[in-house]
Order: structure tokens, then sequence, then C-alpha cells
């Protein structure tokens, strides 16, 4: 949108201490405001803990020199995702704002477990993927070249598992530059302009606000979608306030308006920024609070644990990370997207090594609203698991295929929901009164109310349908009424000692509205 240069988004993902902040500054000439391990605690301890934020300029490659509104340069921005274990929230929300992923893994080290789950975030989000083995100047110069076709063929093997079965694998060291000029080079000959769609209403994900005295609030971010101008409206959902935009900067140079896959620094008149150190701008009126929202079930493989409704998962869309207790339920019916004027049937658990045969949903309540559009990617996530752990804590993901801004969705709108869990009882003969009835008991506790069952179908395990007529007696027992009869083979088992005849009611109920009692 900008007419200063196209910018690329180029995400830097792997395990902690892989080399991503030194390859970052050893590719970039420009720092922005968040680059470079800037935060106190990152300097002290020696790890990114945040996004981090740089930039390289390049000539545009021959190769797209020819497309419609080219222009002269192009500016990659890199996004130094951390890579602690503790911080996997932050590195979902920086991969949800780049083109590229630059996967960088420790030559001594091979794929670790935050390696493996950025992988997976790749995959979710469907991002282009290069392969950095960093850190080659620890490896003896003998043997280097032995070892690093060995370590390469391993990692094939290991991404031939993943869509990302032919992606390209670079080796370097990004503290010593070896090879970096050619890693360079070799980016810009598969360097793709990704499609930007400036007409979608404006959201922007902001990763930092600060006050400058005088001049208002800069909101640093990446637009997702649409497009911004000076003078223009804008709504921060988050604190319910709008403001107008006074300026524009795209690393430090000054522009007039922005677009999708920009890195922008917004500045906006006066709030405090200590209300919004992250989140959402987006145009007036297009993002409200998400109670609750369903999502088609993608599991995660590599998540090792049973998944079980009304466990609580951490769920991640942008750069917000909130609680939600999951309900799952399955369509029996052919393929179909969700209707919740539909019946689903309610799962409470799916092991393991389950095999899903039909659809199934997960249902997402969450404990803090959240700010996503109805295109969002959830991504959920087990993250209270031992950060040492050698496991992957992403548990499952879905787009957004309904959601509901009431706050008072649990008695408005789940009761409109036909969530059912399938029901059995079962009781024994007592007497046979003649060919077409028996009377049962132990079909129900003796406290129960028989009544709402009266007109009930029942199954007997030889096969006859019959009804519930009546009650029968003070305690527990049931008239049935076969309007066929029963067999004779049927009545001659039920006058024997080895009667092993069952009385089989099946019946529906609703989890989420008990008042339409039993459903058949």
């Amino acid at each position: 949108m900008s007419n200063l240069k196209i910018n690329f988004n180029i995400g830097l993902l792997g395990h902690v201490d892989s080399g991503k902040t030194t390859l970052a500054r050893a590719l970039s000439t420009i720092s922005s405001t968040a680059a470079f391990d800037k935060n106190p605690q990152s300097k002290e301890r020696g790890i990114t803990l945040d996004l981090g934020f740089s930039a390289l300029t390049i000539e545009t490659p021959n190769h797209l020199q020819s497309l419609p509104s080219i222009t002269k340069h192009i500016q990659f921005t890199f996004v130094d995702c951390p890579g602690h274990a503790s911080l996997i929230r932050t590195i979902i929300g920086g991969a949800q704002i780049i083109d590229l992923m630059i996967l960088v893994i420790d030559a001594q080290k091979g794929i670790q477990t935050q390696t493996a789950e950025c992988i997976v975030i790749g995959e979710i989000l469907q991002k282009k993927l290069i392969v950095v083995i960093n850190k080659i100047d620890m490896i003896e110069e003998s043997k280097r070249q032995d070892y690093l076709d060995k370590m390469k063929m391993k990692l094939k093997k290991i991404l031939s598992r993943t869509i990302f079965q032919d992606v390209p694998i670079f080796c370097i060291s990004a503290l010593n530059g070896i090879n970096l000029k050619e890693f360079v080079e070799d980016i810009k000959t598969i360097l793709h302009i990704p499609d930007r769609d400036y007409k979608q209403p404006l959201l922007i994900y902001i990763d930092h606000c600060f006050a400058i005295k005088g001049q208002g609030t800069v909101c640093t971010g990446t637009i997702i979608q649409g497009k911004v101008s000076i003078n223009d409206t804008i709504e921060l959902p988050a604190i319910k306030e709008q403001r107008k935009v006074k300026s524009i900067q795209m690393f430090k140079s000054p522009v007039q308006s922005a677009g999708q896959g920009d890195r922008i620094g917004l500045c906006v008149t006066q709030f405090n920024s200590n209300q919004m150190e992250r989140g959402i701008i987006c145009q007036p009126g297009y993002l409200k609070f998400i109670h609750a929202a369903v999502i088609k079930l993608n599991r995660i493989e590599y998540y090792k644990f049973p998944l079980k409704s009304k466990s609580k998962l951490h769920v991640t869309v942008g750069h917000e990370t909130v609680m939600a207790k999951i309900i799952l339920f399955k369509d029996n019916s052919l393929d179909r997207p969700f209707d919740i004027t539909q019946e689903y049937e309610y799962v409470e658990e799916l092991l393991l090594d389950e095999k899903l045969i039909t659809d199934h949903f997960v249902m997402l309540e969450f404990e803090t609203p959240i700010l996503a559009n109805d295109s969002s990617i959830l991504i959920a996530s087990k993250l209270d698991l031992d950060v040492h752990a050698n496991t992957c804590r992403l548990a499952c993901w879905g787009s957004i295929e309904w959601l509901t801004h009431s706050s008072n969705y649990s008695t408005e709108i789940l009761p409109k929901f036909k969530i059912y869990r399938n029901k059995l009882k079962q009781g024994t003969i007592q007497r046979v009164v003649n060919d077409n009835q028996i009377i049962v008991q132990n079909l129900f506790k003796k406290d129960g109310n028989r009544d709402v069952y009266v007109g009930k179908r029942i199954e007997l395990s030889t096969g006859e349908c019959g009804v519930i007529e009546s009650t029968f007696g003070q305690t527990s027992k049931v008239k049935i009424n076969f309007p066929e009869g029963l067999r004779e083979e049927t009545l001659n088992l039920l006058k024997t000692k080895q009667n092993t005849v069952m009385v089989l009611l099946k019946f529906k109920k609703y989890i989420f509205n008990k008042k339409l009692g039993i459903i058949q």
C-alpha cells in the first residue's frame, strides 16, 4: 500500500539459544523500537523474551520486476520470536504476522522440543518455510561437511511427514558470517510477493505501545488486513475507545498510508499506553468480544494426551492467550459445516490413538472474552505442562465455525444447541402378565420419576419392541405393552429359571437444555 517499498515479513523461529537473534542482527541494517533483545531481562538472561523487529532493504530481484505494482525495493522485516518453552504463546502470535518462516536449528543439537512446536505452528498457519542449520562453526572443519550432510538427511526425513517436504535447507554461522551472503542471495531467488488485501476492514496486531510527550501515543504493530491512512479514525476495542491517526512511520520513515503486511508505528491522539501494551487496532465497529466459539477439531498428532470434555486448555489468537473450557462433540451425518439447528453427539473423551471417522467439533467457553473475527484460527495448547518435558504442548486447532458475542450465552444461546448424550437404562422382567404385557423391575431407581418415561419405547434383548404403558406399584416397577405380542420362544424363555432377557431403554438427553427431557 505504501509507495515506499513492498514489505515482506520473515519470522525467525526455533528452540531457545539456536541463534535467532544473532541471525536477525547479522541480516539487518535497520532496527525498530523493539529489536535485538532491548528488554532488560533479555539482556540479563541472554534470551529473547518478546518479539523483536528489524529490517533489511534489497533491490527487487529480476524475477519479480515484471510484476504489476512492484517497487524498486523490497524490505525484509525480520520478526525474532522467542524460543523459550514458557513463551510459546508469543511465538504463536509472532507466527501469525509473517509471510515466510525461517526455522533456525542449532547444528550441534538438531531438532528440539520447541523446534518441533514451531514446525507444527507453521503447518497450522500454512506458512512457507526455510530451514537454517546455524552455528556450523562449532563443528570441526574436517568433519563438518559429512556431519551436515547426515543432518540434512535426518531433517528431510522428519519434514517428509509434514507439508514441508521439499523445503530448502541452508548451513550458516550467523556469528562468524559463514555462508551468510550466499544465504541472502538464495532467499532473493525464492522470494515471492504475498497476496495483499487492502479492501478488508482494518486489523492491526499491536505488540508495543508507548507515549511520546507532546505527540501522543505510538502503537507499533503489523497490519494483518486492510489499510490505514493519516486522519483515519481507528478503534482500540480492548479499551472501547476510538482515536484519530496523527502520523504513520515505517522503520523511521514517515508515510501517508500503509496496508496489509506493513510493519508500522501509528501515532494516535493520547491515551494511557499502560492500558494496552499488546492488543488490536481495527476499523471502528469491526471487532467485538467473543465469549464462546465452535471450531472444527484438527488434532495435533504430536500431542500425547487425551482430549477431555470439561477440561481446560489455553487458546491463542493473535497476541492473546486465554483459558477456555472445552466441550467435544461429533457429527454422525455426512460431511457438512457446523449448524446450530442440527443434532450432535457429546464426546466425553478422545483417546490418544482414536481414529476420527466423523467430523468432530470443539466448543470453547472463554474465561476471558477474546477479540477475533469469524475467520480467525484458534490454537489450543496445554501450557501448564512441565516446560522441561520433551513433549508437544499444542493440542488442537481450528477456524471459527460459530461464535457468540453474548455475555449471557449460557442461558440465552447454549439451550439452542442440540448436543446430546446417549443414555441406556437396563432392567429385568419380574413377571409376564399375558402375551402382550410384562412387569419390569430395576429399570429405574426407587426414588426416580417414572412418569416422565411413560410412552417411551423399550427393546428386549431378544429383539421385540414395546412401550412403557404405566408405572406399577409404589417402587420402581413399570408395565410394558407389546402391541405385536411377545414371540413364543421369548415367552418360553421367560418361564425358565435361566431367564436372561434384558429390558433396554435407549434415549438421548440434551446437555445444554435438560428441560427438553428425554428424546428418542
